[in-house]
């Protein structure tokens, strides 16, 4: 089941065209890259290593999160059984960035369309490790944060070029795929609680998701409504913060 979502960031004016508003007067967005995790056991990134920013802020966003679902067999019956959630494949952030370079007439469009193509390769201190991995990114708009991701597909598009023949304006295409934070099989000391992290929700995110992301079990839903207090787990919001216990932590054998 897919799910997509269009939105267009609150409090920005409609614009027929990129860059009728005057840049000055808005608050941009940017690509926040940064080196993957040095161990698959922290589930963090690294250090920043650059900050792609937006000349003019996309005119929307497209998010997509599917979910997967099965259904049992019955036989000789005259509705299909209730479907049981079995997990959710990543979220996936669209957007388009408009570059300009027609001011200064330089290369300043092809040096962001090569660091944007960078981000789809992996870094060059992954490189040394035992796995290679690409830079994480997220996309920052004032107070909207998206999920940590990876770019997996970076289109480019050049339409206006120099007497020279250097590309001067260029509409590019990217697909930000979630990368989850979150490590499950944390085997921490019996009783200890070093093994708790945070999850923050993103849109489409579901106590089930979150617990077969963390667990491997999309049952122990339960636990974590009970671990963060939660009553009515059909109002769960995007932003909400949720605290992951270790799986010794959990009152998994105490339940009928």
């Amino acid at each position: 089941m897919s799910s997509p979502v269009t939105f267009s960031s609150p409090g920005t004016p409609a614009a027929s065209t990129y860059g009728s508003t005057p840049p000055d007067k808005l608050m941009h967005a940017s690509l926040i890259v940064m080196e993957p995790p040095a161990s698959a056991t922290t589930g963090e990134p690294g250090a920043q290593i650059d900050e792609i920013k937006f000349q003019f802020n996309p005119k929307e966003l497209s998010l997509t999160k599917t979910a997967k679902w099965k259904r049992s067999d019955q036989r000789n019956a005259k509705k299909s059984a209730p479907p049981e959630f079995t997990g959710s494949d990543p979220a996936k952030l669209q957007l388009e960035m408009f570059l300009d370079g027609t001011e200064k007439m330089d290369d300043s469009v092809v040096k962001t369309v090569e660091k944007l193509f960078q981000c789809c390769v992996p870094t060059a201190k992954s490189n040394s490790n035992t796995k290679s991995s690409p830079p994480w990114v997220k996309f920052v708009w004032g107070g909207m944060h998206s999920f940590p991701g990876a770019i997996t597909t970076v289109t480019a598009k050049y339409t206006l070029f120099s007497s020279s023949g250097t590309p001067i304006r260029a509409l590019c295409t990217l697909t930000l795929e979630e990368i989850s934070g979150t490590t499950p099989g944390q085997n921490p000391t019996s009783g200890s609680l070093a093994g708790r992290d945070v999850h923050t929700t993103t849109i489409g995110d579901t106590l089930a998701s979150v617990a077969y992301s963390a667990y491997g079990n999309p049952e122990l839903w339960r636990d974590l409504a009970e671990a963060n207090n939660i009553d009515n787990p059909m109002a769960l919001r995007p932003g909400t913060r949720l605290l992951i216990p270790a799986l010794e932590d959990l009152n998994v054998g105490g339940r009928g």
